[in-house]
């Protein structure tokens, strides 16, 4: 059986593709800048709607660790998004998780390097966004 660990690393080379949405509790809580809900199956739809709407979604995983309970990332995400001007946009961001008694995460919060108003810049032709080294 494979290592969470493995699970993921696997999940994000093929994002949003084909998860593994049974590693989540049930009531799983997400958090990110733009939304926070409980629940496996609202994480799924966030998932389904990233992988209907954007186009070219790919995350880039910087590092992967776990210490006991808990489980840190640093990412990458990139996307193009459906305009006629086809703008790609990058956030990058970190995740952590924590995990119940079972192996199963139970908490999901996402982090952005830069702000929402970074990213809305992005999306704009001839708007010089923050250097995101």
């Amino acid at each position: 059986m494979a290592s969470i660990l493995e699970i993921l690393r696997a999940d994000y080379a093929r994002f949003p593709e084909n998860q593994t949405y049974d590693i989540y509790a049930d009531e799983v809580y997400f958090k990110d800048p733009m939304t926070e809900f409980r629940g496996r199956d609202r994480y799924q739809k966030m998932i389904g709607f990233i992988q209907t709407w954007f186009k070219n979604p790919k995350m880039d995983v910087h590092s992967l660790e776990q210490t006991d309970d808990a489980i840190s990332t640093r990412w990458t995400l990139h996307w193009t998004t459906p305009l006629p001007w086809q703008p790609r946009i990058s956030i990058p961001g970190c995740t952590e998780m924590k995990l119940d008694q079972t192996g199963k995460i139970i908490s999901h919060i996402d982090s952005w390097d830069i702000a929402k108003w970074e990213v809305l810049k992005q999306h704009i032709p001839g708007v010089k966004a923050r250097d995101q080294g």
